[in-house]
């Protein structure tokens, strides 16, 4: 499974980072850095409970992270 994590700034100042793969996935923070980390976090939490609760299988993780800028 790849995993692709977007960032882009809404029109309050805020930045906004989601894993579309997984829906729901959705993170704000006041900097890139610091939605696309709770962005990441938050889809590893998704992926451990469906692990944990039986709906899916163990799987080959990719993440693409978008380069700083």
């Amino acid at each position: 499974m790849k995993l692709t994590l977007q960032c882009e700034q809404e029109t309050d100042g805020r930045w906004i980072a989601e894993v579309p793969e997984l829906p729901g996935v959705l993170a704000y923070g006041n900097t890139t850095a610091e939605a696309m980390a709770r962005a990441e976090v938050l889809a590893l939490r998704v992926i451990a409970d469906r692990l944990e609760h039986g709906e899916t299988q163990p799987l080959d993780l990719e993440l693409h992270l978008p380069l700083a800028a």
